[in-house]
């Protein structure tokens, strides 16, 4: 007699929204952020059902803010799932068609739609799998609107198993060797730590590079962390005069794009010697040709340049001209910003509202930041002790990601390390791009905005809290009272001296306002 329970199961059926979710399960995705309504919905529930948290935002801008953030902490880039028109409605003229596979294949490092529900599977453990090997980044996938509720046999699908960890690559050892010979043979050394370190999870091998070899170092802005901001080798005060004057750099995971001024002069030597430490070949001997060239895992390859640097006892003289130089140059620029820290008038300017706002923050607490100046500046005054615990607009200086990240942040922080303050500091139009996702905050674990506009009302009407703050007084009582509810989140609206800049520059490539 044929068996009842397999004729039962053969005839089972399943939703592509139960076949995308369970997909996305089975290659250990944790977090959804989205917008919910149809056709989202269905997936929102089949994945909640699985375990996976879904976490609903106000705008589908600040969702992917937040995905992002998550991949950049957790190291699982994002993911991003896409719905299309039905497909008996293509060239038809269809609800929102467009070639969004074609679009998206120019930005992410692979973009396809799967030509059927069995073949969903394959295409998100493919689109996992390129996320996370070499240089991480974003991937897309396609879904066409009628496969979410589409009913197929459960027998027809076929789920992928987990895709493989990214290998663990090492650079050339005579790559190893030469650069090891160009460090100990460095009049004025630098290294630079970049975001690519921070996800690398270099931390432990680039501290003690730092420490044994006594030698200086700058931290990118998401780089920040990696070895603390308060490490006695640490020159992010004198950065402008490390970068103009050090005759070999090594960049860990940092670009020579913008940020680092392209590694042309005047803002370097014609004749320094960059040494490149990075995952991505392509990167390597972008606008500078570099003098030795390190390709791997920066945790693994800064291992190889360790062995080799110990094999003959050597250490980078603490008391040289070049260490002088960098720590008077750190204590005049310290000793500016103090003075701007320190003046009394109202409104206050960046440099007071940062030094009261530096005095009160958790040591573990995550920092994201956004806006020009309010970035900026915050930057060289709010510190971070530990890596990946800095968020800002990055490379792209893109304006509204503050509020995503910050997300992010408490929602990874509520999972791995309770009790962690995230700590969001907005200047107003950077606020006013995503301000409504104070709302979604409201529903995650507590956390604190400072902004710089009209919009403590905006949490008050959401059930967090809210502060108007005039001056420093009000400022630290403030902070006391935030930090101390860890129920709510809460929102400190500062005024900022309208005129208020930054300290004197070197350089102003980047702020030419005429203003």
């Amino acid at each position: 007699m044929p068996d009842s329970n397999f004729a039962e199961r053969s005839e089972e059926q399943v939703s592509g929204a139960k076949v995308i979710a369970q997909a996305l399960k089975t290659q250990d995705v944790e977090y959804i952020f989205g917008i919910v309504g149809i056709p989202v919905t269905e997936i929102a529930i089949a994945a909640q059902q699985l375990g996976i948290k879904y976490i609903g935002m106000r705008n589908e801008q600040a969702a992917c803010y937040a995905a992002s953030a998550i991949g950049y902490l957790t190291s699982r880039p994002l993911l991003v799932i896409g719905g299309s028109s039905e497909r008996n409605q293509e060239t038809m003229g269809a609800f929102q068609e467009f070639p969004q596979v074609e679009a998206c294949r120019l930005y992410t490092k692979f973009s396809a739609r799967p030509s059927s529900i069995e073949a969903i599977p394959f295409v998100i453990e493919k689109a996992v799998r390129s996320s996370i090997y070499g240089r991480p980044g974003a991937c897309y996938v396609d879904i066409p609107a009628d496969f979410v509720n589409l009913q197929v046999n459960v027998n027809s699908i076929k789920y992928m198993e987990r895709c493989m960890s990214p290998p663990i690559s090492m650079a050339e050892t005579s790559a190893v060797c030469t650069a090891a010979s160009v460090i100990r043979n460095a009049k004025q050394p630098l290294l630079i730590i970049g975001k690519g370190a921070a996800y690398a999870h270099a931390e432990e091998s680039i501290k003690k590079l730092v420490e044994q070899y006594k030698l200086p170092f700058l931290p990118t802005p998401m780089g920040k962390g990696v070895v603390p901001d308060n490490h006695p080798y640490c020159v992010g005060a004198a950065r402008s005069r490390a970068l103009q004057f050090a005759d070999v750099i090594v960049l860990f995971g940092a670009r020579l794009n913008w940020i680092l001024h392209f590694g042309l002069p005047p803002r370097y030597q014609p004749d320094v010697k960059f040494i490149q430490v990075d995952i991505c070949a392509e990167e390597l001997g972008n606008n500078v040709k570099p003098a030795v060239t390190l390709l791997g895992n920066i945790h693994a390859v800064t291992k190889q340049l360790l062995e080799e640097l110990d094999k003959t006892p050597w250490q980078y003289p603490p008391e040289s001209k070049w260490w002088k130089t960098l720590r008077e140059k750190m204590k005049s620029n310290e000793a500016a910003s103090k003075e701007l820290a320190s003046k009394k008038s109202l409104p206050m300017n960046y440099y007071t509202v940062f030094y009261h706002v530096q005095e009160q923050l958790p040591r573990d607490c995550f920092v994201v930041s956004e806006g020009a100046n309010t970035m900026d500046i915050g930057r060289t005054v709010l510190q971070n002790y530990l890596p990946r615990h800095r968020l800002d607009a990055g490379t792209f200086g893109t304006m509204g990601v503050g509020l995503g990240f910050a997300i992010a942040a408490a929602v990874v922080a509520k999972d791995r390390s309770p009790g962690q303050w995230i700590i969001c500091v907005e200047g107003d139009s950077a606020f006013g791009f995503s301000g409504m996702e104070v709302e979604t905050i409201c529903r995650v674990p507590p956390m604190c905005l400072l902004p710089n506009s009209h919009y403590e009302q905006v949490m008050t009407a959401f059930g967090g809290k809210g502060y108007f703050v005039q001056t420093p007084e009000e400022l630290q009582k403030s902070l006391r009272q935030s930090l101390a509810d860890t129920t709510k989140p809460s929102l400190i609206n500062i005024m900022i001296e309208p005129q208020a800049t930054r300290k004197a520059q070197d350089f102003h490539w980047l702020t030419r306002s005429n203003m």
